[in-house]
Formats: structure tokens, C-alpha cells, sequence
């Protein structure tokens, strides 16, 4: 009997995965991934190569040892190695319609449980310190209008930085209702609305020739599209620019998803309901924007002064009324 191993992960990838999931590259790219390390795992347990590894072979014993690879070899935190066992389940919920005949082996690998995870709180920015962000760049040169604008558009619409980089000219609108069109994660396209100071400042960055007629709204000096490492390092070199002059920046770890997040705070801060928060960054489930109610304080402060305080004298000093408890109360 041929190896049918090859063939299903071929067709989970190209006709279950980009055509029928209509799968964005980002998917795409971590499924990928995922099973390049998962296929050399099994390589190195079994001795088979991975095209001759069988679907029997990927079973839940083994599915369970790579996670646990990951987590003591390679150092993966519980959240990584939750997004590969992810993976895995896609293939195996896509082997449950193909393999039906492995039904129980299929059924044991869905069955594995994610790695529990502490959440950390939200990361984000307050307003003295984005304005000290956005003041950073030079705005005499081609590099700082379009690093302003780039940063600008990121706190104000909270566009995740795949979203960011990929946006082209044609998908800011400036007329009535200036907003900006970006595909986000499933391939669902979302308008955000620009601000007057967003609308006015992206107007400018449009009147600018176009590098080597580049249609990247922010593209390289040389018509590039910005790759998210590079947004990542201008966004570190003005965070050292200006940490001297907001100190507070310097105790902070900021990415460009910490933007994300500041967009969403100053929504929230606005008195914005949750529901639109959710459509405004373009989350599958308001479950997603929980986090941020977590995370602002002047939300539970609001929600602590409408409670009626109790009517309750102030504590005196505790007395045992046992000799033996007195006894080591005064040790």
C-alpha cells in the first residue's frame, strides 16, 4: 500500500487550506512552519524520512513528545506551542473528512489539551507618551514625513502591522468619511475611519511623488514595501530618541502591536463600547477586546464609585479571646 502521508499534506495545504479556508499567507506561513518542525521531529524519533512517514506515525504519543520538544528544546513559550498545536488539529480536523478509517487516532490527537498560560496585561501607551513618539521623526526629510505618517496611522487606526505594511495608495480615502480599507486576518476587508489630524496628514504624504512609482502608501527609499522588521526598528530608534525627554518610555517594551493596543485604550478611554472596539480592529470575537477592559483602571474605578459603600465601622485593634493565641501574638 503507498505512503498517503505526502498526498494529504499536500492537499490540507492547497485545496483545504488556501481554497476552500480562503486562508490569508500569514496562515499559510504558520502551518508551514509548523510542519517543517513537526515532520523533523518525527524524522529524528522514527529514523524515517519525512516523505516516508506514515499518518500512522503522527500519533498522539508523538504529537505530545514534539510539544513538549518545543517547550524544553527550543525554549517555546506555552502561547508558541499552543499556535503550533493549532496546526495540527487543522490537519487532523481536515484528516476526520479525508481518513475516516482513523477516526480513533484522529480523535486522540484532537483530544490534546493547549498549555495553560498565564495572560499578561495589556501593553500600551499613554497620550504624553504617543505624542512624544509621533514628535520624534524630521519632518524636513522624506524618511521622517513618512515615518510620522506611518506612526500616526498606526495609533490612530490600530491596524495590526501585517495590515500596516501592506497597504497601498489607493486604499486611503480622503473625501466625505476619509477612512482607510486594509484585508485583515480570513481575508475580511474593514474600513477604519481617519481623524481630521490622521486625514490631513496622510493628504500631504500623498502629494509626495511616488518612489520609483511605488504603490506601497509607505514604501522603502528605494519603492520597496517596508518589511515588519523595518517598522520595528524605527519605531526602537525614536523610542531611544525621545526616552531622555519621556522617561516613562523607558520602562516600557514597545512593539507595533503596543500601538494596536494604544489604539484601542483611547477608544475605550473615549467611552467606546467593546462591541466597536471589536469591529474597529477587526476581531473575530468581542472575547478578543476583553483584555483591554482588564487592563484600564479608570474603567473598574468608574464601576467601584456606582457601588454603595458598606455601612461599617472602621476595624480596631484585633484581640484574641484565647490565652494560647495571646500567647503567640506576643512572641
Amino acid at each position: 500500500m503507498s505512503n498517503i502521508l505526502p498526498s494529504l499534506i499536500e492537499r490540507f495545504f492547497t485545496q483545504w487550506l488556501m481554497r476552500q479556508r480562503n486562508a490569508s499567507p500569514h496562515t499559510v506561513a504558520a502551518y508551514r512552519d509548523t510542519f517543517r518542525l513537526l515532520l523533523r521531529f518525527a524524522h529524528r524519533r522514527t529514523g524515517k524520512r519525512p516523505s516516508a512517514l506514515s499518518l500512522g506515525d503522527l500519533d498522539a504519543d508523538l504529537i505530545v513528545a514534539f510539544l513538549d520538544h518545543l517547550a524544553d528544546d527550543r525554549a517555546a513559550s506555552a502561547a508558541t506551542s499552543n499556535l503550533r498545536l493549532t496546526g495540527v488539529r487543522a490537519f487532523f480536523r481536515f484528516l476526520a473528512f479525508e481518513e475516516p478509517a482513523h477516526s480513533g487516532q484522529i480523535q486522540r490527537v484532537l483530544a490534546i489539551p493547549s498549555k495553560l498560560s498565564a495572560k499578561r496585561e495589556v501593553s500600551y501607551l499613554l497620550r504624553e507618551e504617543i505624542e512624544a513618539i509621533l514628535a520624534a521623526p524630521d519632518r524636513s526629510t522624506w524618511l521622517g514625513r513618512r515615518d510620522h505618517a506611518l506612526l500616526l496611522m498606526a495609533v490612530q487606526t490600530g491596524l495590526r502591522l501585517s495590515e500596516l505594511v501592506s497597504l497601498d495608495r489607493d486604499a486611503v480615502q480622503l473625501g466625505a468619511g476619509a477612512h482607510v480599507r486594509c484585508l485583515g486576518k480570513g481575508r475580511k476587508e474593514r474600513a477604519t475611519p481617519l481623524t481630521q489630524v490622521a486625514r490631513v496628514t496622510l493628504q500631504a504624504w500623498l502629494g509626495e511623488p511616488p518612489r520609483r512609482g511605488s504603490t506601497a502608501l509607505f514604501p522603502t527609499v528605494h519603492g520597496d514595501r517596508l518589511s515588519p522588521d523595518a517598522v520595528q526598528y524605527l519605531l526602537s530608534k525614536y523610542l531611544a530618541a525621545v526616552s531622555a525627554q519621556c522617561p516613562s518610555l523607558a520602562r516600557k517594551r514597545v512593539s507595533p502591536h503596543v500601538l494596536r493596543h494604544s489604539a484601542a485604550m483611547a477608544l475605550l478611554d473615549a467611552g467606546v463600547d467593546t462591541t466597536t472596539i471589536s469591529l474597529w480592529l477587526g476581531h473575530e470575537s468581542t472575547r478578543s477586546t476583553q483584555p483591554y477592559l482588564h487592563a484600564h483602571l479608570a474603567v473598574k474605578e468608574a464601576a467601584l464609585a456606582k457601588v454603595a459603600p458598606l455601612d461599617v465601622s472602621p476595624p480596631g485593634r484585633f484581640r484574641p479571646d484565647d490565652q494560647l493565641l495571646a500567647f503567640l501574638d506576643a512572641l
